[in-house]
């Protein structure tokens, strides 16, 4: 039967108790570590069937509390094409609050893009797609009001972290009867190792992406007993939930080289190209705020918008084809479609906050090493600190507790992990793979030139041959048949909304 909607819990709790479901809990209230599932079916884009499992796996929402209230994390198996003897793949979602559970209840276009990335993975074992606590429909998701942020001021550090304390403040207000402080990336690690036991696997294979990899990082440095390999890509190493941002600007740095040699955007280019517009427009900003005046697309009002420095530096880390073209505009002192996307951003209210992101890293945090390195370091002159200083100033306001200083550092491990980098990714920059390298002697990275932060599709697209060597990887482990890099072709590039020299 093919599962259109992901039942709500309660639902599913009936379900359970008058049809025979494989894992089953038993009747009445389920226990820890129980799961619960359901079959299903869907097609890929190319129309082979797919049958699944659709589940849920109740947990204790805070281990280190006695009698914690269960919850529930959603998850979906795929069992293997056939046996291969080989460990099953847990897929875990980047974000944090990210699930990837809509390739088998949905039917859209995304679905079937998500479905796409997790089905061939079954030629070398069963797939097992996990959700995050906290963010799981087939459990709970914490979400809160977003807030409106004033227009006629601009965007300040000072700002953004008395609004990340109110946040928590409102986090905490909406969520009474649950215990926040259960909502951490060692609870996530504890949460794989429960499915694993509860679908029977002595061993898994872990495959992260972004927070997918942070979290498979801390089952390996947690259980480094039950993973066999790994596959990591947009890497976030446990200490590096913050970006250093001489590494991100590095980043920026390379996207201009190609930018600069682009005929679309040669009639907009100064003398310099486009780091030479970045520090003009950072020189300006830097001097005062700006005042736009544009309209309010919900009202069809006219509006003034405030804009500073810190509101450049939040806008910079957009898509690589887009930043270059954001960067001419302004320097050609065209700011309106910039005070647009920030009325935008400022005013919303239709989309809540998922508070699963902050809870988790402000519990992860850095290591006190990592926080002076990130705040002396050079690159904070052309970016600031606006991706590290709030949750960082507003740590204690969260009621998650802080990790062990121990689980942030890395320490040398046997297993086998095949990273996949691009440089051109700004959410995590290539330097987090290239410093996590040492530490797994059996490691092996694909570093994609002009990759972005979910460089695994755009791979096997533009190399075909890739695909069937992570297949094997994800078999036996051996990572001796991979090139050390490959290349991207270069993207077109957006051009300004405006003719030259105007």
């Amino acid at each position: 039967m093919r599962i259109r909607s992901i039942q709500p819990l309660l639902r599913i709790l009936a379900l359970v108790l008058v049809t025979p479901v494989a894992h089953a809990a038993g009747a009445g209230s389920p226990r820890a570590g129980e799961i619960i599932t359901e079959a299903g079916t869907t097609k890929t884009a190319q129309g082979e069937t797919v049958s699944y499992e659709l589940g849920t796996l109740f947990v204790p929402e805070n281990r280190a509390v006695g009698n914690s209230r269960l919850i529930g994390v959603g998850f979906a198996r795929i069992k293997a094409a056939r046996p291969t003897g080989a460990p099953p793949i847990f897929i875990l979602p980047g974000g944090p609050a990210r699930s990837y559970l809509n390739a088998f209840t949905d039917e859209d276009a995304a679905a079937k893009k998500q479905l796409a990335g997790v089905f061939p993975f079954t030629a070398a074992g069963d797939v097992v797609v996990m959700d995050q606590r906290g963010y799981s429909k087939r459990g709970e998701e914490l979400l809160v009001a977003r807030p409106r942020q004033p227009l006629d001021r601009p965007r300040t550090l000072a700002a953004d972290a008395a609004e990340m304390v109110k946040l928590a403040q409102d986090a905490m207000a909406a969520h009474p009867d649950k215990d926040l402080a259960g909502y951490t990336v060692v609870q996530c690690a504890e949460d794989v190792n429960d499915l694993r036991r509860a679908l029977g696997y002595e061993q898994i294979t872990l495959s992260g992406q972004s927070f997918g990899s942070q979290w498979s990082f801390a089952v390996m440095k947690l259980h480094p007993e039950i993973v066999a390999r790994a596959w990591l890509s947009g890497v976030e190493p446990l200490d590096n939930s913050f970006d250093m941002p001489s590494h991100v600007f590095a980043v920026l740095q390379r996207i201009a080289w190609d930018a600069d040699r682009a005929p679309e955007l040669a009639p907009w280019l100064p003398k310099g190209g486009v780091m030479e517009a970045l520090r003009a427009v950072h020189a300006r900003l830097a001097s005062g705020p700006l005042r736009v005046k544009v309209k309010d697309a919900a009202t069809g009002k006219q509006r003034t918008v405030v804009l500073g420095l810190e509101d450049f530096r939040a806008s910079l880390l957009m898509p690589p084809e887009a930043w270059p073209a954001f960067v001419l505009s302004l320097y050609h002192r065209h700011y309106d479609d910039w005070a647009r996307a920030v009325l935008q951003e400022r005013q919303a209210e239709t989309s809540p906050v998922r508070i699963l992101a902050p809870l988790i890293d402000s519990s992860l945090g850095v290591s006190a090493q990592r926080a002076h390195l990130l705040r002396t370091d050079p690159g904070t002159e052309a970016l600031g600190m606006t991706d590290f200083d709030a949750l960082i100033a507003s740590a204690d306001a969260w009621p998650t507790p802080p990790v062990e200083e121990s689980l942030r550092l890395p320490v040398p491990s046997p297993i086998p992990v095949l990273f996949f980098h691009g440089d051109w990714d700004t959410s995590t920059p290539i330097d987090n793979t290239l410093g996590m390298l040492p530490y797994f002697p059996n490691g092996r990275a694909l570093l994609v030139h002009r990759g972005v932060h979910h460089t695994r599709a755009p791979v096997f697209e533009q190399h075909p041959d890739i695909l069937p060597r992570v297949i094997a990887f994800l078999k036996t482990g051996d990572t001796r048949d991979f090139p050390v890099n490959v290349s991207l072709p270069v993207p077109p590039f957006q051009k300004p909304s405006f003719p030259p020299g105007r």
